[in-house]
Order: structure tokens, then C-alpha cells, then sequence
């Protein structure tokens, strides 16, 4: 266990004291790979380790905008192009007030094991900048959106860094940073998926990252001889991958019973209205708290008013967790709760929303857990697609599209548990995951020499 403290040494003496969500991340990948170095030496001959925890590159970038008022306002724009042994980096770009440096090379790293695990050639990056979208008009997000591309577009190409949405970037920003390379670059490269339909995005896209957890979790399930059918869920958050889980599980037969926001959480004991929460939160763009007023059955806490500081939503006894909102998000108390209720699967939609806290505690009782890497790639696996189809101009069926990702999960569950049998590690599909994405990019790495 040397190298892991070794490791982690150089990690904390190249990067800021504050990279906290960085070095979880990290220390997770490390911890867990330890079987695989055990039977490789080559990987310590090689330095892999060493080599694996410096981003490749890390570029930061001022982004000055006029608002409405023909006022000047400047903002920090960020990418991390962490790994490309197996391909172009390929990662989203986020919009909002909590981005640093920190969250980024985080998600940049988990980016490269849940890319290798897919299967698909594609390296892990992510970026963003620290401008809020909330209260903006339309005409500023263009306008930020357009100075934000214009500040790193020679960064990034359709073979080089292939950007993707994320947190406060949806098909109307996407379009605009799309636009924006084309002005500059007069060619209409793939240099960004989750794009507009009219633009060449993919059918399927929006619903990849939901639907592709709740396949993943179904073959998991099929595999212990279980299903979701008729099963209580509880699901956090109320974003893209909320809903969309929301609706998949719907589809399995089982009955999702919670959502939740930045302002508190629902509990409607008769099954998540999917209607009225696509209609608060895609349409109004409102606060849950107006799901309670339009459905009198259904309960509505305020973040203020959690218990011990842990999301309501954990509170409701389930068959299967989702944490689709943000990260560690579930914390030791929070699994705690869910414990107490004997809930008997975790699934990860958001990245990295368990503390390991709370992770150790689902371990030591046994409960099935499965990671962000492999439980969420279903986006990325489909901005892949959308690449293809792309490059290819010939452009799948949404039921193609679906096909495919439920192909895609199927295969990473399988190639994971695969992993698992092999170095005897039962159900910890945390490790399996790590250990499967780690070889193949650690052997590709070493294939390409210094």
C-alpha cells in the first residue's frame, strides 16, 4: 500500500491544498486498483501512477462579456484535458458559480476511467467557467457562451478535445459555443455533442445519462435474479439525469416516490407526477415547491428544515437509492437512514455523490453499490454515437439510439463483473470498475512509449 501514499504525496505537492473533491477521487482510484498492481509489475516499472495523477494539460482563460447594460463583466473560464491514451479527451463543459479548478480536475479524472470503461476511444477532460446562468436573459448567455468559445477555441478540435454539456449547459448553449467555433474556424467539425437536433445531434442524447442508469442497474438486478419491478425508488435532484431516470423507472414498472432541488425535496407516496415535474422544471423552470401547491398527496420539505443536514429524500424507506444531483451529496448520515430502512441497492447518477463515509457504511452492510463510472456513462457513451453519426452523416432512429445504450450498459456491467470474478472481489463494483478502466488505459499508455 506504499505507492498509494507515495502517490498521494506527489498528488498534494503538485496541486493545491484545497483540491479536497481531487484527492477523494484520487485516493478512491488508488485504494481500489490494488489487486491489479499486486498482479502487474510493469505498472510500477512503467511509472504509471506517476504518470496518471498530472493532467496533460490544464488551461485556464479570462472570459470578458457585455451584459445587457452594456456592462462589462469577466469571468474564469477552465479545461482540463487530463488523459488521451485512448483517444481524443472528450468531457463536458460546466456553467456555474462553484466552478474551481478543484471540481474540474476531479471530474476530469473520473471522466478518464468511465470513457475507458465504455469501451470507446475517447480520453477524459472536462471544463467550464464560474458564470451563473440563473436570471440571465438569452441574449447574455449568447453572448457568454460566444466569448467563452472565442477565448479557447484553438484548444480544442474534432481529433484534439471534443466538449459536451453539462450543469448549467443544455441544447441552447451548446448551440450557441457551436456556433460560435464555426464563425472562427469556418468548418463544421464535431468538436461538441449534446447538440440540437437541427445542428446533428443525436436522438436519445438528452435522455442518455437517466435511461442508461436505470439499464445498468436492471441488468445488475437481473444478474442477482431480481428487478425493479413494483419497487420503491427514491431518486435526489431534479435535473436532466432526474428526470429521465425518473421516467426509465417508470417504464420498468417501479414506483418512484422522490425528487429533489437546490430548495428541498418531494415525497409523493403515489409515485413521482412526471407530467407536473417536467412541466415546473423544464418549462417554468421553477422551484419544487410548487409541486406540493399542485399536488396536495405529496409532501414538501425545505433544504432548511433537512434533518441533521442530510436530504430528505433519504429518509423514505426503498428498495434502490439514486443519487442523481451533485457531488457527495450522501453522506454518512444519509446512509445511515437509508440502512435503517433496508434498502438494498445504491445507484450513482450524479458523480461522485457518496462520501466514502458513507460509502464504507453500504459495504459493511452488504448492500449493492454502483458507482458513477460505470452506473452514468450512458451520456457519454451516446455523445459518442452522436460523433459517429456525425462524421458517418448517417444518423440512427431513436429506438437505434436506445438500442445501443442498452447494448452499451449491458456490455460494462458484464466486462465489470468479469473484472470482479477475476480478482475475487465479489459484488464491489467500485473496484471492478476501477481496476477495468485503470488496465485499459494504463496498457495503452505503456504501448505508447515516453
Amino acid at each position: 500500500m506504499d505507492y498509494i501514499e507515495r502517490a498521494m504525496k506527489i498528488a498534494r505537492s503538485s496541486n493545491c491544498q484545497g483540491d479536497t473533491n481531487f484527492f477523494q477521487a484520487l485516493k478512491e482510484v488508488l485504494t481500489t486498483i490494488q489487486p491489479v498492481m499486486k498482479k502487474h509489475p510493469e505498472y510500477f516499472e512503467q511509472h504509471i501512477l506517476k504518470r496518471l495523477i498530472y493532467p496533460n494539460r490544464e488551461i485556464r482563460f479570462k472570459i470578458e462579456w457585455l451584459d445587457d447594460n452594456n456592462e462589462i463583466q469577466v469571468n474564469n473560464g477552465y479545461r482540463i484535458q487530463f488523459n488521451n491514451a485512448l483517444g481524443p479527451y472528450k468531457g463536458g463543459v460546466r456553467f456555474h458559480p462553484s466552478v474551481n479548478p478543484d471540481i474540474l480536475k476531479f471530474l476530469a479524472f473520473e471522466q478518464i476511467f468511465k470513457n475507458a470503461i465504455t469501451g470507446l476511444h475517447i480520453g477524459g477532460a472536462k471544463g467550464g467557467a464560474d458564470f451563473d446562468p440563473k436570471g440571465k436573459s438569452d441574449k447574455e448567455i449568447m453572448k457568454f457562451c460566444k466569448a467563452f468559445m472565442t477565448a479557447f477555441y484553438n484548444s480544442i478540435g474534432s481529433d484534439i478535445d471534443i466538449l459536451g454539456g453539462d450543469i448549467g449547459v443544455g441544447e441552447r448553449e451548446v448551440g450557441y459555443l457551436f456556433g460560435q467555433y464555426k464563425i472562427l474556424t469556418n468548418t463544421y467539425d464535431s468538436i461538441i455533442t449534446s447538440k440540437p437536433l437541427s445542428l446533428g445531434g443525436s436522438q436519445g442524447r438528452s435522455s442518455a445519462t437517466g435511461y442508461g442508469l436505470i439499464y445498468f442497474t436492471q441488468k445488475l438486478l437481473e444478474d442477482q435474479e431480481e428487478t425493479l419491478k413494483g419497487k420503491i425508488c427514491t431518486i435526489s435532484g431534479s435535473g436532466n439525469v432526474a428526470i429521465h431516470a425518473i421516467e426509465k423507472l417508470y417504464e420498468m414498472g417501479a414506483i418512484p416516490v422522490t425528487c429533489s432541488d437546490s430548495r428541498g425535496a418531494i415525497h409523493d407516496s403515489n409515485g413521482i407526477d412526471l407530467a407536473l415535474l417536467k412541466k415546473i422544471k423544464l418549462e417554468r423552470r421553477a422551484s419544487l415547491e410548487y409541486y406540493a401547491l399542485e399536488k396536495k398527496s405529496a409532501t414538501y420539505v425545505k433544504r432548511e428544515h433537512y434533518d441533521d443536514g442530510s436530504n430528505y429524500v433519504w429518509e423514505i424507506p426503498c428498495f434502490a437509492a439514486f443519487p442523481c444531483a451533485t457531488q457527495n451529496e450522501l453522506g454518512e448520515n444519509c446512509a445511515k437512514k437509508l440502512i435503517e430502512n433496508d434498502v438494498k441497492l445504491i445507484a450513482e447518477g450524479a458523480n461522485m455523490p457518496t462520501t466514502p463515509e458513507a460509502i464504507d457504511l453500504f459495504i459493511e452492510h452488504h448492500i449493492i453499490f454502483a458507482p458513477a463510472k460505470a452506473a452514468n456513462a450512458g451520456g457519454v457513451a451516446v455523445s459518442v454515437l452522436e460523433m459517429s453519426q456525425n462524421n458517418s452523416l448517417n444518423y440512427f432512429s431513436a429506438e437505434e439510439v436506445d438500442e445501443r445504450l442498452q447494448e452499451i450498459m449491458s456490455n460494462i456491467y458484464i466486462h465489470i463483473k468479469k473484472t470482479c470474478d477475476e480478482y475475487d472481489l465479489g459484488m464491489d463494483l467500485i473496484s471492478g470498475a476501477n481496476i477495468l478502466g485503470f488496465k485499459r488505459v494504463a496498457n495503452a499508455m505503456i504501448a505508447q512509449g515516453v
